[in-house]
């Protein structure tokens, strides 16, 4: 995710909408962490470094680029051992596309899904 605070801006009829940047990255993270076989997402060491300093961040794993108004998303993603990783990559590219298109209108040209890791299963 860029560390500039840059907003989509969408003209509607009474004016315009400025969404965020950030804005983007948090729907698409929690749709992310909606779908099953999701442990959680990948971060940065400094955004892990600035969450320990208690600055929440609800963007972790996610980045995109925007052009337009069509985004590219990339995650950054975790996976629970025991999932079918191509079965949960399929889940979390639709889901974030789902989430994003309907809550900003803007378009979703790919979500790409690295994954970074493979954890046990949370008790």
């Amino acid at each position: 995710m860029s560390e500039s605070k840059d907003y989509l801006v969408q003209p509607v009829e009474k004016g315009t909408v400025n969404i965020s940047e950030e804005v983007v990255a948090a729907i698409a993270a929690l749709a992310v962490s909606e779908v099953e076989g999701v442990y959680g997402l990948s971060s940065s060491f400094t955004a892990d470094l600035a969450e320990l300093l208690g600055r929440k961040n609800m963007s972790k794993g996610v980045k995109l680029s925007i052009e337009e108004e069509t985004v590219t998303v990339e995650c950054f993603v975790v996976i629970t051992y025991g999932f079918e990783i191509p079965v949960v990559a399929s889940a979390i590219q639709e889901n974030v596309i789902n989430a994003i298109e309907s809550m900003t209108g803007l378009k979703v040209a790919a979500v790409n899904v690295d994954i970074c890791g493979i954890s046990a299963p949370r008790n």
